[in-house]
């Protein structure tokens, strides 16, 4: 008689095991093999004819894998149409081509309060490229936004996504994580367990399916899901060959603080908020101070680091208007310019966010400012009083006006930075497992301040050299396993001014699709072909206005990687990548 599939998780073991046992046949005949596999796949299967089953009837025969605490609910192949998305959530029309892929749902439950879905999605099997690639989620998760599967599918990755745990039934409730309190199993399983578990399991099915393991595994999110990248690099170092980890939200306790923060400052006085009609303003004498000191004027700050703007000289002299700012706007201001610091010890909680698109689309009206498109106020207020309300004191009537920010930072902190945060820069194990780790983040983001993406990289590069890795011929080299990027002018994981696509999302039209202007196939050639990407060539526009209806420039633009910037040689367009050199600038 044919068995069941089982998986073997390392975690459940209290003792090591030096072998793995794979029972094939009608008789469950053992053979041994290699410790190697446990280390390459994260699990050990216990393969029958149910894989033999798989092979002879393909997808639909996927729906009687048996796997541990774990079902396949649905297994089909792709019916020819628009993609379904959620409901509640903006629909958009894409559509998949029959008979392409094989799409699985599974539900995983690892506890009593577990209810872990993900989605799968298997090329056929001629057109696979032999890999797996994780997509990450945002916000506070609840969803699985299948359209983002479609592209790299289409590139023959066997792809997966989860909902880290939970449910939501529109964006805005995904503002309020009102299924965490009282829950502490699921707040694990947003934090690390469903990632985990979607790996091992997916890539149990992708071994099942096509009846070898996959050659490579990588992880891909912006926002959270780049927290989710970290998170499994940190926590989980051989689930992935190499992660991308865009804008990450990883510094978790720390950042949503900082959006409290700003809501406070905006609030200090009925005086101190900043209308939408002032933000032109705001951007147009930041750019003023700060555009040329990069040598090039072209709307965009090459490094806010760099920019000591004094938002003062936007001081009105008589009453408020669009061009100018009461003193208490002022101050406002400056507050979330400098982000939030501890009132007891003036420790730095969490940095600012950066002068020079607070006017762009998509950019602080919405994120900082309310926009009266949201019944909710700015997103950043629904993100901050939903993590000290439902997670932190698990108090739905808790007030943000009593928050401290030094008392409720420790707690946060205390109860739980150890499940949420991804700020461990004990990266050694992974770099260990040769994994590859890339990293973005864009300077006009509004949701995650950039400096902190800055602030991880230092960090991990201090520890690395403070403590000998044995297992690394060069301890310190940082470079070697990771790098960052920092891009001028993009708003949140995109968008914005400036050369903000690089695989990143929706390509420019005429952009190639390469390993230079690619950041899933820079970091594939990394793992494959130990190439690094000393840069990524970014693509976008400048001088958009949506007011005068023009269209703007196209540029390219090189993104060097940390602590390099972008430096124009003097001659030449300054919108072609060409002109430019990565150098290493000091700070003033």
């Amino acid at each position: 008689m044919c068995g069941a599939v089982k998986v073997w998780r390392p975690e459940f073991d209290k003792e090591p095991r030096a072998k793995a046992v794979i029972l094939v046949g009608t008789r469950g005949r053992e053979s041994m093999n290699s410790r190697s596999v446990l280390l390459k796949t994260g699990c050990i299967v216990l393969l029958t004819c149910a894989q033999l089953a798989i092979a002879q009837n393909g997808c639909e025969a996927l729906k009687g894998l048996k796997l541990d605490h774990a079902a396949i609910v649905s297994a089909k192949w792709a019916e020819a149409g628009p993609v379904q998305v959620p409901a509640g959530f903006p629909p958009k029309i894409e559509s998949i081509p029959a008979n392409k892929h094989c799409e699985i749902t599974a539900v995983s439950r690892p506890t009593s309060d577990s209810e872990i879905t993900f989605t799968l999605w298997l090329p056929a099997q001629e057109a696979w490229n032999g890999k797996y690639l994780q997509l990450g989620n945002g916000g506070w998760a609840g969803s699985i936004q299948v359209r983002g599967l479609i592209e790299p599918m289409g590139r023959g990755y066997a792809v997966s996504e989860t909902d880290d745990g939970h449910q939501v039934q529109n964006p805005l409730q995904s503002l309020n994580p009102s299924w965490a309190a009282g829950h502490p199993e699921k707040q694990i399983d947003f934090g690390y367990r469903a990632l985990h578990e979607t790996a091992i399991l997916s890539k149990t099915i992708v071994q099942a399916y096509y009846t070898k393991t996959a050659s490579r595994a990588y992880f891909q999110g912006c926002s959270d899901g780049g927290r989710e990248a970290l998170m499994e690099a940190e926590r989980y170092p051989e689930d992935f060959d190499g992660v991308i980890a865009g804008a990450p939200a990883n510094n978790w306790t720390h950042h949503f603080t900082g959006l409290i923060w700003n809501e406070i400052a905006l609030n200090a006085k009925p005086e101190s908020k900043i209308t939408p009609e002032q933000l032109p303003a705001i951007e147009k004498a930041a750019l003023a101070a700060c555009d040329t000191l990069d040598g090039v004027k072209d709307g965009l700050i090459e490094d806010p680091r760099k920019c000591h703007f004094d938002p003062s000289v936007l001081l009105c002299h008589g009453a408020s208007s669009a061009d100018c700012l009461t003193q208490p706007q002022i101050e406002a201001l400056k507050q979330i310019y400098a982000g939030p610091t501890n009132p007891r010890t003036g420790e730095q909680i969490y940095p600012g966010f950066e002068p020079g698109t607070e006017a762009e689309p998509g950019a602080w009206l919405g994120w900082i400012l309310p926009s009266p498109l949201l019944p909710i106020g700015s997103i950043q207020a629904g993100f901050g009083n939903g993590f000290y309300s439902q997670v932190v004191f698990e108090d739905p009537h808790w007030d943000w006006h009593t928050m401290d920010f030094d008392r409720d930072v420790r707690t946060a902190d205390e109860k739980t930075a150890w499940f949420i945060n991804a700020y461990n820069p004990d990266l050694r194990s992974f770099r260990d497992h040769g994994g590859k780790l890339i990293q973005y983040h864009g300077w006009g983001d509004a949701a995650i301040a950039p400096r902190d993406s800055i602030n991880f990289y230092e960090k991990v590069t201090a520890f690395l050299a403070r403590y000998p890795d044995p297992r690394s011929t060069n301890p310190a080299d940082v470079q070697g396993f990771y790098r960052l990027f920092m891009v001028p002018g993009m708003g949140h994981c995109g968008g914005g001014p400036g050369p903000t696509d690089f695989g990143n999302g929706a390509a420019e039209p005429g952009t190639p699709v390469d390993a230079d202007h690619d950041v899933l196939m820079a970091l594939d050639r990394w793992v494959t072909q130990g190439v690094a990407p000393d840069k990524l060539i970014g693509t976008g526009k400048i001088g958009a206005d949506a007011k005068t209806g023009s269209a703007g420039v196209r540029l390219t633009r090189p993104l060097c990687a940390y602590p390099k910037v972008a430096h124009y040689k003097g001659q030449g367009d300054t919108n072609v990548a060409d002109n430019f050199e990565c150098v290493q600038e000091r700070r003033n």
